[in-house]
């Protein structure tokens, strides 16, 4: 970490100065930092600098972050070597270490697992390297930081857009003056962050979403964004720690690619996001499934950097093979390069917050932090990574539990304890309402006593129709209730018609108050259906 020092030489630290380089990657249009961001990290006491036309193909201008506070430097070798900590997106190529200012700081993507002659690199420049793609995600006060959600989620988004420009038809369903045309079938294989995405997006354009996953418990999730997970007939957890998948046994692996099989010859589109942390991308798709899908089909394999998860991928091309267009595009998030900039900005600005809690413009790299510390994988020099698992938290004790209450015994002493018998439980409940309504029944008049009957039974029938419906449902059935219930209207016009009044006629205020009673119910009895309508519409395909 490097640090300033005044004229005088006390131990006092000045404000450091954050560099921003236009990125040198081909095709790489993000920038590390958005104008926005650059006015907080201001007032955190940092100065910022920023690389001419860094931001030129993330369409922000070098006026615009002069209006935020920013400097603009001419050349990429004078800002590294002159500011204090760089932020990037893609790591640093060999030229740009070369330009680094020794002992600095840089916070990036490096992915030091598949990159050890950078890191090598870094050290001998003696850096303080933060890489966000080292995160512990397990740690819920660190997703504020989490770039790799961030970028993932812009890249599931941008998949859908990219099957969409490939694919032939629309997504969802129409009915046309020429005809009728059939919704999209789209299959996501991975539902993490960029598979939760790609689900939410194709569902949302109108197609018929599928999902599978390693990890059971994301089934919830893919139904809650409107897909159908499809289940693999096989039994084994899949999850692998910090909300990853691990790699499965050959016995899953086979039963898997069974329904990889039947999806591909039933679907119009496949986006396959699988990744496992350390190693190659799975191979999911098959050439043989290629072959079976459909002419015109398309396939987004948002792994191809790691490989692919299709054995036909090309990395960075679309390619058309046996009829099937297969993108393989590793830069799904540099293609919404604006909005990938923003939200990579925010994570930086959120870590530079744990970095700089006293806002003075000079970062702490707490290496008794474990965020930090997860992130730290050079530290002056010294290679730091892979860090220690993080730290569990301590566990409260427990509780201690009430002693259970002693069981009735039955078997007149041997011992056997008896399971709570529900039917005894019901046949009291109905003695006592039996009973109740024989008292009620001997004191009340006749007519209060029929109208009691109907309440009682509206109540009951009300509970067991609400309690066995599922709680998706609840909305539209309340509206349809609520319509049903404005039958009291047929009694408002009982109170106000002839005949009524031939036999009991009503006072004048008896006759404004139903008046308003059918007013009122009228509006819910048509309001209920019309906001059921609306509410049915949304589960329908």
């Amino acid at each position: 970490m490097q640090t300033g020092a005044n004229s005088q030489g006390s131990s006092s630290q000045t404000a450091q100065r954050i560099g921003i380089p236009r990125e040198v990657f081909p095709g790489e249009k993000r920038v590390a930092t958005v104008p926005e961001v650059v006015e907080k990290l201001i007032k955190l006491g940092f100065s910022v600098a920023v690389e001419s036309r860094a931001g030129d193909a993330a369409n922000v201008s070098d006026a615009d972050y002069q209006a935020a506070g920013a400097s603009i430097v001419p050349d990429a070798a004078t800002l590294w070597a002159t500011s204090d900590i760089v932020f990037k997106v893609r790591g640093p190529t060999p030229d740009e270490v070369s330009l680094m200012r020794e002992g600095g700081s840089l916070v990036s993507f490096i992915w030091p697992g598949q990159n050890p002659e950078l890191m090598q690199q870094l050290a001998a420049k003696k850096t303080t390297v933060l890489a966000i793609d080292c995160l512990p995600r397990t740690l819920s006060r660190a997703q504020k930081m989490d770039a790799l959600t961030s970028m993932a989620g812009v890249s599931g988004y941008r998949a859908v857009i990219e099957a969409a420009n490939a694919f032939g038809r629309f997504f969802n369903g129409q009915i046309t003056a020429a005809g009728k045309v059939p919704p999209a079938k789209v299959f996501v294989a991975g539902a993490g962050v960029a598979g939760l995405a790609a689900i939410g997006t194709a569902a949302s354009l109108g197609a018929i979403v599928r999902a599978n996953d390693t990890r059971a418990e994301v089934a919830d999730q893919v139904v809650s964004l409107g897909g159908e997970f499809v289940k693999v007939d096989y039994e084994e957890e899949g999850s692998g720690g910090g909300g990853y998948a691990k790699v499965m046994s050959e016995g899953f692996q086979q039963a898997q690619r069974a329904m990889y099989a039947k999806q591909a010859r039933e679907v119009d589109i496949i986006i396959t996001t699988a990744l496992i942390p350390g190693k190659p991308a799975p191979k999911l798709i098959t050439a043989e499934m290629v072959q079976s899908m459909k002419p015109g089909s398309v396939i987004v394999d948002m792994a191809g950097e790691q490989g692919g998860n299709c054995e036909l991928t090309v990395p960075g091309e679309a390619v058309v093979r046996h009829g099937v267009t297969i993108v393989g595009y590793t830069d799904l998030a540099s293609r919404l390069a604006k909005q990938s900039s923003t939200l990579y900005a925010t994570n930086l600005f959120r870590l530079t917050e744990e970095l700089c809690k006293t806002k003075d413009g000079v970062i702490d790299v707490n290496m008794e932090d474990d965020a930090i510390r997860g992130l730290t994988v050079t530290k002056g020099g010294a290679i730091t990574w892979p860090a220690p698992p993080p730290k569990a938290a301590p566990t409260p004790p427990a509780a201690a539990k009430p002693a259970a209450a002693p069981a009735a015994k039955k078997g007149h002493g041997h011992g056997e304890v008896s399971e709570p018998m529900a039917g005894n439980k019901l046949a009291i409940m109905f003695g006592v309402a039996a009973a109740l309504f024989w008292f009620i029944g001997a004191s009340a008049p006749k007519e209060f006593m029929s109208h009691f009957t109907v309440f009682v039974l509206a109540c009951f029938v009300g509970y067991m129709v609400v309690w066995n419906v599922k709680p998706a449902l609840h909305t539209p059935l309340m509206s349809v209730t609520n319509a049903i219930s404005s039958i009291i209207a047929i009694g408002a016009l009982v109170q106000i018609s002839p005949i009524s009044g031939a036999l009991n006629r009503p006072d004048g205020l008896i006759t404004w108050v139903a008046a308003a009673g059918i007013v009122l119910t009228a509006i819910n009895m048509f309001g209920g259906f019309a906001v059921t309508q609306r509410m049915l519409a949304m589960f329908r395909k």
